[in-house]
């Protein structure tokens, strides 16, 4: 005989309904659930973070190492500018007065102002105005093509007119009117040809990261149209903006490294 006991419930056991503790369940297996910890979570949580705060951080960090790895890349250019500049001051200057100083003052205010607008669109992810954060990347991309543009245009004009070592050198062959004034100052077409494999390594380099920070521009303009960056997932937006002012100083300090050795000589061609 089965005693009555066994079915009779405990007046001693709290009574929790059943959807209560369903939901419980899903809330504690969310991946947006608070760890228990005291901080609420305001977006997309990854697994390995204990909160959103500690992968922000985490985030940062990482983005500022690699942002430390490209300076020091482009760390060892400016070292070979400083030490071929030193040995032939003469010949930088020479180059310097070849590059038209009027398309790279352009340039410098297209990325400045680039700049500003990037720095509105990260705004605008942080306040999540999603309309304003689709614009700015937009002028955000429209003037980083810009500068791509003008860059090939000058480009252009230094290979047709013979300053283009290893591909198409030939301007003080055209010109040998110049070779005295090189001679004067102790130095050789060689030795500006050195400038301009320092120029266009430096500027090379440049616009291959400008061109990646267009593709990633353009692939978050798409997602911020789709509302990726709301519910506090703004942060992607936020490093993508460091990105793009690192691209922006590096060009800062190429200007006058490159084009006002030789002072402000508008239209470029030489003395």
């Amino acid at each position: 005989m089965v005693s009555e006991t066994q079915n009779t419930p405990d007046p001693n056991a709290a009574s929790v309904p059943a959807p209560a503790v369903e939901a419980a369940s899903l809330t504690a297996h969310a991946p947006d659930a608070p760890h228990g910890d005291g901080h609420e979570s305001h977006g997309p949580l990854h697994h390995h973070f204990d909160d959103m705060e500690q992968q922000r951080e985490s985030n940062t960090l990482g983005m500022w190492l690699f942002l430390g790895t490209e300076a020091m890349m482009f760390g060892g250019l400016f070292l070979a500018y400083s030490l071929y500049r030193w040995m032939y001051p003469w010949a930088f200057h020479e180059g310097s007065s070849h590059l038209n100083i009027t398309l790279g003052t352009i340039n410098t205010f297209v990325l400045l102002f680039s700049s500003l607008t990037m720095a509105l669109a990260v705004r605008c992810a942080g306040i999540k105005d999603r309309k304003w954060l689709v614009r700015f990347l937009i002028l955000t991309w429209i003037l980083g093509a810009a500068f791509l543009i003008v860059k090939g245009f000058e480009w252009t004009a230094d290979y047709h007119e013979g300053l283009v070592p290893g591909m198409n050198w030939f301007y003080y062959n055209e010109h040998p009117a110049a070779l005295p004034r090189l001679a004067e100052h102790g130095i050789s077409q060689q030795n500006v040809m050195m400038y301009f494999v320092v120029y266009f390594c430096m500027t090379g380099l440049h616009a291959a990261h400008m061109i990646v920070g267009l593709a990633l521009v353009g692939w978050f303009t798409f997602l911020a149209a789709k509302g990726r960056f709301g519910g506090g997932n703004d942060q992607p937006v936020e490093i993508l903006g460091l990105y793009w002012h690192l691209i922006d100083i590096i060009w800062i300090f190429l200007f006058p490294l490159l084009y006002l050795i030789a002072g402000f000589h508008p239209g470029g061609g030489g003395h």
